[in-house]
């Protein structure tokens, strides 16, 4: 959530429109399924860290938009904090341009190789080692100049969206600006937008998610009857993330339009396919439904999320995509919300063993398994190694 002046601009905020509301901070707890004592302290600006789902509860109640509480910025469900800070500094250096170039110059084939040669990586959240040749891939990139404007411009998204992935929040927002003005496709181009409005909802700035989604989907939108699938699949991917801005900024009519016009998308293209060729990213029937369920876990509907889950196959995606994994922590979320809590655990347990290196990455994580452990008298050893996993002080 919101840190410094946006923490500041939050507790008048949100002091102001429950008193037009003439609600006391006991009745707006009590309407927003939150403490007593959160409702004060928020109001007090002396909270930090607190989840924008939380925000999201709160202006719910007051019936206002979460941009109208927070004023369109802040951070979010993420923290600020960075998971392996030192892993990226090569990264970090690259996009400046300070790495050595070879002395054999690179070649469009050769980076598109290497990117390709990432795919892999990238498909099993393998940070450390997409670290150790990210770096020269950039260099190399950058060394093409005007010659592979296309394929550098995939390297630059996926740069983006690795650090998206890793909260390196401060450079990877220029890279994708960069990655959409070197992009001499259009597709390429809506594809870093997609990482873009991605990067955005993580920080916390619903409003500008949301409309730089809706632009850039009414600028590709294309015509079901001659459409690619490279088309649809971009397309389906900024209404997924309009939907998923506005659920989270308390629009739910423009949500479910959104996600059904991307459902139609998905239902035209009848399968899981690749939604740009810079990430492992994939848009269909299964990610729509896993979308779905996210809104429906931001709105605090577990039991609804537990239906969409089960009807999910398992088996589409590639067992540790990035996408599967987020899905798992909303099934889980919604398992310890109806005190399923073994097999929340299990989930959690699940995604550890799979994915290592993402998991603790999540913030999101650390607060399901907190709610989970607060269900407990004793902690297991399983729970325990856990929480020291995911970085959560118990």
């Amino acid at each position: 959530m919101p840190e410094g002046s946006t923490m500041a601009a939050l507790a008048p905020r949100l002091r102001a429109v429950r008193k037009r509301r003439g609600l006391t901070q006991r009745e707006l707890a009590r309407l927003a399924g939150v403490s007593f004592s959160l409702v004060s302290k928020l109001e007090q600006g002396v909270v930090e860290g607190t989840r924008l789902e939380t925000v999201r509860k709160l202006a719910v109640a007051l019936r206002v938009s979460t941009t109208d509480l927070v004023g369109g910025a802040g951070d979010t469900e993420e923290t600020a904090e960075q998971p392996y800070p030192d892993l990226w500094e090569p990264t970090r250096r690259a996009l400046l341009g300070q790495v050595p170039r070879s002395d054999e110059a690179p070649t469009v084939n050769g980076v598109r190789r290497g990117l390709a040669d990432l795919k892999p990586l990238l498909a099993d959240n393998r940070y450390t080692d997409i670290a150790t040749v990210l770096p020269t891939l950039l260099a190399d990139a950058e060394a093409l100049n005007g010659a592979g404007r296309s394929v550098r411009a995939r390297v630059l998204n996926t740069t983006g969206w690795i650090l998206t992935q890793t909260r390196q929040f401060d450079i990877a927002e220029p890279t994708l600006h960069q990655a959409m003005d070197t992009a001499d496709d259009r597709l390429d181009a809506a594809a870093a937008v997609n990482t873009l409005v991605w990067l955005h909802l993580r920080q916390g700035h619903l409003d500008e998610a949301r409309r730089l989604a809706t632009r850039w989907a009414d600028d590709i939108e294309p015509r079901f009857s001659r459409a690619t699938t490279s088309e649809l699949t971009l397309w389906g991917r900024l209404l997924l993330g309009v939907s998923n801005a506005a659920i989270r900024d308390n629009r739910p009519g423009e949500a479910e339009d959104s996600i059904t016009l991307a459902r139609a998308a998905a239902t035209r293209i009848g399968h899981e396919a690749v939604s740009d060729t810079s990430t492992t990213r994939t848009f269909g029937p299964v990610t729509v439904a896993m979308i779905r369920a996210e809104n429906a876990a931001i709105m605090d509907q577990p039991d609804m999320v537990l239906t969409i889950a089960e009807r999910i196959p398992q088996t589409v995606l590639h067992a540790h995509s990035a996408s599967r994994n987020r899905h798992r922590l909303d099934v889980a979320s919604a398992l310890v919300a109806t005190r399923r809590s073994a097999e929340a655990l299990a989930v959690l347990q699940d995604l550890a063993r799979i994915a290592p290196e993402w998991l603790p990455a999540q913030r999101y994580a650390r607060d399901i398994l907190g709610r989970l452990l607060n269900q407990r008298r004793t902690l297991t050893v399983e729970m325990r190694q856990l929480a020291d996993m995911v970085g959560l002080a118990y």
